[in-house]
């Protein structure tokens, strides 16, 4: 006769949690995720689902002190797991109870849990932490966090987590927020989602937001000084915030022009892309010595000498298509970046046609033949550029003209459904190119394979640019292998070129 043992759930987690760290089946978590381009970002054996990050900062001496909280799942039984993260620790909790910790590598942090985890139990993880960030290099030198006349910002691709918060450092693995900041009275605190709120006390205020929609970790951003902060909503009704530090000189005027057309912007897009993602919306131009700009979530990071030519709505426009590309449909891997930059860059180009300054087949004609058939930028496939081309010309220019050869070959009325359809279908989730072609084949009825192979991972120009079906190569100003510069056939330069230019691989603080 068989005897069964009735415990309480709970009880049963405790006793397996028991199991001492050596025991069989339990082994250490993997201290990267195998991308192709960055092996040892993020790591194995677990997900998160929250991150409470608990900040002090003082502007003066650039101290940081923080607690984060990572609430977190087990995906095997593990005897250890690593943390990407590159401040000083010096107290690490488990459910609870005290941990061993060691570092290694440019940002390993390797946690041993008191109890070892069982596969599908939920994991609490609590670090401390205080050091000064501007003073720590890594990757050879990079560092994220930035300081500023009156505080400091942390923005960069694709790592800058390490700098404010030890996290699993890869854009697979998207979790919520919380943030919260003290800092002196008079100091502000920027950071993704929603302000819940602000609290002072005795000379300190402590600032709170809040996202509540999954968030890849480089998509986080934090900047702490004095900002004119301007408060609205769209027409539709969506929260907009933006922020401009008050020391922004000659650029001010020309950031505020092109940053306060957001609500405009992102309502403008939704037409194209589908219901806005997030709760709130906006960016901030804060005084650094830069002329790059980042996606972060719902909180654009704007450089200020993107604007050192005047207004740019175009690079705005860029950065508010991320918010679909990218940030709520967010990259599997690194070499899949075509769909965050291809569309991103689709999207300047039908701003350009939007305000008559040249539509997206011109701007395409003009790409195609202003690069020769032997310059470099054909050498680059923007389907798997290698991390040294990731955030290359061709990623951007060649990327938007494999999005105007597919629209030409599915038509109009597909395509848009196409465009709008992804980011709906696949909204807060992660995908591979392979994913959208597998997409854009159902929608369209259409084998994609050998047009997207042409446009995204071969080598050379193509022999045809990605002209309308029914036209000849022969017949457009930009055709053949060979056309460009070098034969004298390159077209009238759209009226929307050189400011599309200047936001061309403005994706800053890359290691």
């Amino acid at each position: 006769m068989r005897k069964r043992l009735i415990v309480s759930a709970a009880s049963a987690l405790s006793l397996f949690l028991a199991v001492p760290a050596s025991a069989s089946g339990f082994q250490p978590g993997a201290d990267g995720l195998g991308d192709p381009y960055y092996p040892t970002l993020g790591n194995g054996g677990y997900r998160v689902s929250h991150y409470d990050v608990r900040l002090k900062y003082q502007p003066a001496t650039d101290e940081l002190e923080g607690t984060t909280t990572i609430l977190a799942t087990a995906t095997q039984d593990l005897s250890r797991f690593n943390l990407d993260f590159a401040l000083k620790v010096s107290e690490v909790r488990v459910n609870g109870r005290l941990a061993a910790f060691a570092t290694s590598g440019d940002q390993e942090l390797e946690i041993t849990p008191d109890r070892p985890l069982a596969k599908g139990s939920p994991a609490t993880v609590v670090v401390r932490y205080r050091d000064v960030p501007s003073t720590v290099q890594k990757y050879g030198g990079y560092t994220a966090w930035r300081r500023t006349p009156d505080g400091a910002v942390v923005a960069g691709e694709p790592v800058s987590a390490g700098w404010w918060f030890p996290s699993n450092d890869h854009p697979s693995d998207k979790a919520t927020f919380d943030v919260s900041v003290l800092v002196p009275d008079g100091t502000q605190v920027i950071s993704n989602g929603v302000l819940t709120g602000t609290s002072s006390r005795a000379g300190w205020t402590r600032y709170s937001w809040r996202e509540d929609k999954p968030q890849a970790t480089y998509l986080a951003t934090l900047a702490i000084g004095k900002f004119d902060v301007i408060q609205d909503t769209t027409a539709s009704g969506l929260p907009v915030y933006n922020a401009y530090s008050k020391d922004l000189g000659e650029n001010a005027g020309a950031a505020r022009a092109s940053v306060e057309r957001t609500g405009e912007l992102v309502d403008w897009l939704s037409g194209y892309f589908g219901e806005y993602p997030f709760s709130s919306v906006g960016g901030f131009v804060p005084n650094v010595r830069t002329s790059g700009g980042l996606e972060t979530q719902t909180r654009v990071f704007y450089g200020p000498g993107l604007f050192a030519r005047g207004s740019n709505t175009s690079v705005v426009v860029h950065e508010l298509a991320h918010q679909w590309y990218g940030d709520s449909v967010s990259l599997s891997r690194w070499s899949d970046i075509w769909l965050n930059e291809g569309f991103a860059q689709y999207a300047q180009y039908l701003w350009s046609e939007h305000e008559d300054e040249g539509t997206v087949q011109e701007l395409a004609d003009y790409i195609y033949a202003y690069y020769p058939a032997d310059d470099p930028f054909w050498s680059v496939k923007p389907g798997d550029p290698g991390e040294e081309n990731q955030l290359s010309a061709a990623v951007y220019q060649r990327g938007a003209l494999a999005i105007q050869a597919l629209r030409n070959t599915v038509g109009d009325e597909t395509f848009f459904r196409i465009l709008k359809g992804w980011p709906t279908e696949r909204r807060y989730g992660n995908a591979t190119i392979q994913d959208f072609q597998a997409y854009a084949e159902k929608l369209s009825g259409r084998k994609l394979g050998d047009l997207l192979n042409t446009w995204l991972f071969t080598p050379g120009k193509p022999a045809v640019g990605p002209v309308p079906t029914g036209t000849t190569a022969a017949a457009r100003p930009a055709a053949g292998a060979a056309a460009g510069r070098g034969d004298g056939r390159l077209p009238v330069e759209p009226k929307s070129w050189r400011k599309i230019q200047e936001a061309n691989a403005v994706h800053a603080g890359r290691p």
